[in-house]
């Protein structure tokens, strides 16, 4: 079981919202994004199970930027399983869910599209990276996905963020990619772009 918050919302229609915080943050960091982003919809926000340094994370990394890729197979296929679970116990519809991550948590995010037919709707991904390399992708035909970036990103270089929307197209995913000047920030004004975004892409 994953340590998690979940609350319904007004239109049993509307995209259960799944968040995935950054790193060191909690299960209640996003609930603010997912407000502006779709009122309406039912919250499903998830603590990662690891922990660095005393800093909550959803899977391990070797250092900054590197991957522990085990763990990270491992950790993708436990949130895939929760999903699965948390749909049941809630009784919202499994294949209508759309992730919102910042950071580390748009990276399991992301692997979830890597490696799971259909584990997501679609996909909100502030300041990813690419997950893993040398990997079929799944078919990811129509699927709506936001990147969020920064052009002068540390963590995550410009070159890769493109890399990534590259792959993720390449799998037949629609992707918008939405550019600040923060770093690896997450600013108001990607939060409002990416709002814009789901009115246009998502809601019916």
């Amino acid at each position: 079981m994953m340590k998690h918050i979940f609350i319904k919302g007004t239109d049993p229609s509307a995209p259960t919202l799944v968040l995935f915080h950054g790193t060191g943050g909690t299960e209640r960091d996003l609930l603010p994004l997912a407000s502006i982003i779709s009122p309406p919809s039912s919250i499903l926000s998830l603590r990662g199970n690891v922990s660095e340094n005393g800093m909550p994370r959803f899977f391990k990394r070797l250092a900054e930027g590197v991957f522990d890729e085990e763990d990270l197979l491992l950790r993708t296929e436990e949130v895939h399983t929760f999903l699965d679970e948390a749909a049941l116990q809630y009784g919202f519809e499994r294949n209508n869910m759309i992730a919102i991550g910042y950071s580390n948590g748009a990276n399991i995010a992301g692997s979830l599209l890597f490696h799971y037919d259909n584990a997501l709707r679609g996909a909100i991904l502030h300041h990813p990276m690419v997950p893993r390399r040398g990997v079929d992708l799944p078919d990811m035909t129509g699927m709506p996905v936001f990147i969020g970036a920064g052009s002068n990103d540390p963590i995550c270089a410009p070159h890769e963020t493109e890399e990534l929307r590259g792959l993720l197209e390449g799998a037949g995913a629609e992707v918008r990619l939405h550019w600040e000047r923060f770093g690896h920030q997450l600013t108001a004004q990607e939060v409002d772009a990416a709002a814009a975004w789901f009115k246009e892409h998502v809601v019916d």
